[in-house]
């Protein structure tokens, strides 16, 4: 099943995509819904975030080629992580595909990408073995998780490096049944593939971040976990840019970058 939320005439509204068009829900697939008859071309959706979550994860370094070249172009000392520790980020910063990034205007950047695959979570969980931890996931879908480096590095937390209005674009639909470790993840600038990665690569499995996490926390529907991202995350964004993460199973997150008036 492949499902999204949109933005409607009369507020946002759950969908699922049946070809070119998006047949309207009367809430979230992982919840209690049913068709409203309704129905919105493919092509005329104004698509949101495909959920607000209670709880937004970022699994942030969890790949090997990432942590080398983080190293290597700006000067860090990040070492692989001993264990699949899990930060936070904040809702405000969630966007849909198709609404522009905007740097604000005391940025001095760089601004950088990191397009990485989003799992969300379907099922309340907690206590799950690895063998069942991805049994909690309603589906899968892109993010772009961007970094403002200048304020990374004179503030004492991410809260706005990480977490400033627009930075993490979300989209633009969930895709249930594929497999999490089997997915090949792009990010293009103005139409040229600047950074291409597998998931196969990850230091800790999606399932494994579940497993640990739900030994302290509760997940719940609508929850998402950041997977992290793979290689460069250059050239930094710029006023003008249309940045693209693209997954075949998934599709296309689609965001123009604008830098603020």
């Amino acid at each position: 099943m492949k499902w999204c939320r949109i933005q409607l005439d009369q507020g946002p509204a759950y969908g699922v995509v049946e070809g070119d068009q998006i047949a309207i829900l009367s809430a979230a697939p992982f919840e209690r819904h049913e068709r409203t008859g309704e129905r919105c071309p493919l092509a005329k959706a104004r698509f949101l975030p495909p959920v607000i979550p209670l709880n937004f994860y970022a699994a942030g370094l969890n790949y090997r080629a990432h942590i080398a070249w983080a190293n290597q172009h700006h000067g860090m000392t990040l070492k692989p992580p001993q264990q699949a520790d899990i930060g936070y980020r904040s809702a405000n910063a969630l966007v849909g595909s198709g609404a522009d990034i905007v740097i604000p205007k005391d940025s001095t950047g760089p601004v950088e990408f990191e397009g990485e695959l989003v799992a969300v979570v379907g099922e309340k969980a907690k206590h799950l073995p690895e063998r069942e931890a991805l049994g909690c996931i309603a589906g899968y879908t892109l993010g772009n998780d961007l970094s403002e480096r200048a304020f990374q590095r004179s503030d004492r937390t991410l809260w706005r490096a990480k977490n400033t209005d627009t930075f993490k674009p979300m989209g633009p639909v969930v895709v249930a049944g594929i497999d999490p470790m089997a997915q090949k993840i792009g990010v293009r600038i103005n139409g040229r593939m600047v950074s291409e990665y597998e998931t196969k690569n990850m230091i800790f499995s999606l399932a494994h971040y579940i497993a640990r996490m739900t030994r302290y926390v509760t997940l719940y529907p609508g929850d998402v976990l950041w997977m992290g991202c793979d290689g460069p995350t250059l050239p930094a964004l710029e006023h003008g840019d249309l940045v693209e993460v693209v997954n075949d199973a998934i599709g296309v997150l689609t965001n123009r970058v604008v830098r603020e008036s």
